[in-house]
């Protein structure tokens, strides 16, 4: 599991009115750490050049020294345009310290309107990164993003690049490709680039797109680490597509001494646009990430924000690196070898078809579940289970506790169709448990809905008592996935629903519900991009823990896959501390990713005891399972001491 944890001083770097030569953005900085010292090199974007670049920012490069986490030094410009081939602009610094000597390699503009056949890489050089004396066009093919390796590899200079990162019919994709020299002014001779390019297929990494549709971009210059090099790159989906664009941040694991191999990488991007400096600016709903450093197991990303600003990000390195093998990504969470434990009863015509997404609550030392069960008619009632340790079903009731009664969850479509009380979730306040569920009438569309019983009738099994539900959301919207907070959150009563795609909140004077949800306070939507890119809804009540409220989700994707995610809420409950990255149950087993619906995994209950957490599921939309974890890890994710 990972979380990012962007800095509270983000936007590092902004535009500056009174430099003309960064008064429009400065952003994608590179970064590199001497003597404790972080120089940054980045875009600087000035007013267009009505001679030069008539509709586009013109680009230079700039620097700024930090020290101690604040700029330390005036912010001056270092690379401006002076050769004809970077005549119409200088972009997108990657800077490396190597062997004594200052490198940045940029994109160098040598002609406008910008396209294939004047986009190349150049690289300006010296002996301090406030003097770059000297400079050189480095590939005559079109190119971008190329970096240097901060050491030798097996003796020789290696350099990183994107070839042909914009589309012709002779090379329509992008290749991350490795070129190998004795010194690096072996790269300043076009020869060697002639018969570089002509076997390119030789140097190139394997294209890790997971679609043709994606484009991918060298980002950061790659960092030395135990398990072979670090590359942060740079990875866009729908990308030919400029109005669906989705920039995302991913990494790479490459073989230390042949950085052609790639030994890992990630599953999904851990990085999406999602605070206010990364979705509006120049260019909407941007991070790209143009650096990186370690400082031990602390991983910074350096980023242009929102094509404007330049911010960072910190993460753990170490687990990065774990959610890059799907082993590792898989045992996060613990399933227990008995799983499921419990699955449809062809005896019981009401759960003969499925059992899945059961509601929990910890009462007299046993964890009790109510589970959505459907038979043939697909009616979702719901069943009791209870469970001593938390894994092992002791007692289950051979009839279903709860039944649709109101007219709203009644079948009054196809008879065959669905209907009835679908995924609870229960919360004691009090004396009192309340059971929040979706009711369907397979006509109009679903509704929150809220019934009660007392904790002695509950615990006495007299489940005649349940009071008259009562819908809590409004009429003809997709509004679902209710969940309450177990106590008065700053006086009122906390309900959690799911305005579609999005978790909201809202709050009510008492548990006498005497309207519908009419307020949605955003606590959290989809990303796009990631693996909860689509919709995301509660997975059960949030619990209470010294930090705040941990609070389980479930996400889909564009994969359609559901996937369940943690989240750390303030003591306000709509406030967000911590977000997981990548998922922490996703659908391994053959028993998740085949049955009613393919590929779910879905909670509605868990149950804090102690350090474990066990988090109960439906899998496949059709058996009911429970997997755990221990609380204290999971909140060493959330909030890893970097």
């Amino acid at each position: 599991m990972l979380a990012i944890q962007r800095s509270s001083k983000n936007p590092l770097i902004t535009p500056m009115r009174e430099h003309g030569w960064e008064n429009v953005a400065a952003y994608n900085p590179s970064a590199v750490r001497t003597n404790g010292d972080t120089h940054i090199f980045y875009r600087a974007g000035a007013e267009p050049d009505k001679l030069r670049t008539p509709d586009r920012s013109f680009s230079t490069i700039g620097h700024a020294l930090f020290a101690n986490g604040g700029l330390t030094s005036e912010r001056t410009r270092v690379i401006a345009p002076s050769e004809s081939w970077d005549a119409y602009g200088c972009e997108d610094p990657r800077a490396t310290f190597f062997e004594g000597k200052w490198y940045v390699f940029y994109t160098a503009l040598g002609g406008y309107p910008f396209g294939p056949d004047n986009i190349k890489c150049a690289v300006a050089m010296g002996t301090t990164p406030d003097a770059l004396t000297e400079k050189h066009l480095i590939t005559p093919f079109n190119a971008k993003a190329m970096t240097l390796f901060p050491e030798r590899v097996d003796g020789e200079v290696c350099l990183l690049l994107t070839a042909h990162t914009d589309f012709t019919p002779e090379h329509p994709r992008p290749t991350i490709g490795i070129a190998r020299a004795k010194e690096v002014s072996d790269f300043f001779n076009p020869t060697y680039w002639e018969a570089w390019h002509q076997n390119l297929g030789e140097h190139a990494l394997p294209d890790v797109r997971r679609a043709d549709s994606e484009h991918m971009e060298v980002a950061a210059t790659p960092i030395k680490t135990e398990h072979g090099w670090l590359l942060v790159y740079s990875h866009i989906q729908n990308y030919y597509d400029e109005h669906a664009r989705i920039f995302g941040v991913e990494a790479l694991i490459l073989d230390a001494s042949d950085p052609r191999k790639v030994l890992a990488k990630t599953a999904y991007p851990f990085m999406v646009p999602e605070e206010f400096y990364e979705r509006y600016g120049l260019v909407a709903n941007v991070v790209f990430p143009s650096g990186a450093l370690l400082n031990g197991d602390r991983l910074e990303i350096y980023y242009g924000a929102a094509d404007t600003s330049c911010a960072t990000a910190a993460l753990s390195f170490a687990d990065l690196y774990d959610t890059m093998s799907e082993t590792k990504r898989s045992m996060f969470l613990t399933r227990v070898q008995h799983n499921p434990i419990l699955e449809p009863n062809p005896e019981h015509s009401w759960e003969s078809k499925n059992v899945m997404n059961a509601a929990a609550i910890d009462l007299d030392g046993s964890i009790h579940l109510l589970y959505r069960a459907m038979g043939l008619e697909n009616t979702s009632v719901l069943g009791y289970a209870r469970l001593k340790d938390g894994l092992h079903i002791d007692e289950k009731l051979d009839a279903p506790v709860y039944l649709p009664r109101e007219p709203f969850e009644q079948k009054l479509g196809d008879a065959h169709g669905n209907s009835g009380c679908e995924d609870p979730r229960l919360t004691r306040i009090g004396d009192t448990i309340y059971l929040c569920y979706t009711s369907y009438d397979g006509v109009h569309p679903p509704r929150g809905t809220i019934s009660s019983i007392s904790v002695d009738a509950f615990r006495a099994k007299k489940f005649t008592e349940w009071a008259t539900p009562k819908l809590v959301t409004p009429e003809d919207v997709a509004d679902k996935d209710l969940a309450l907070f177990p106590e008065l959150v700053n006086g009122k009563v906390m309900l959690l629903h799911r305005l579609d795609p999005t978790i909201c909140a809202d709050q009510f004077e008492s548990t006498e519900f005497e309207r519908v949800a009419n307020r949605c306070i955003e606590v959290m939507g989809p990303r796009p991009g990631m693996w909860d890119g689509i919709k995301i809804g509660a997975a059960g009540p949030p619990i209470k823990v010294p930090e705040g409220w941990l609070f389980i989700y479930h996400g889909v994707g564009h994969d359609h896959a559901y996937r369940l995610g943690a989240a750390l809420l303030g003591a306000d409950g709509v406030s967000v501390l911590a977000r997981s990255a990548v998922p922490i149950l996703e659908p391994l087993l053959d028993w998740e990713r085949i049955g009613e619906i393919p590929n779910v995994v879905f909670s509605c209950g868990s149950i804090l005891r102690e350090d474990t957490l066990f988090v109960y599921y439906g899998g496949g939309d059709s058996a009911l399972a429970v997997a755990t974890v221990s609380k204290s890890a999971l909140m060493k994710k959330l909030l890893p001491n970097i």
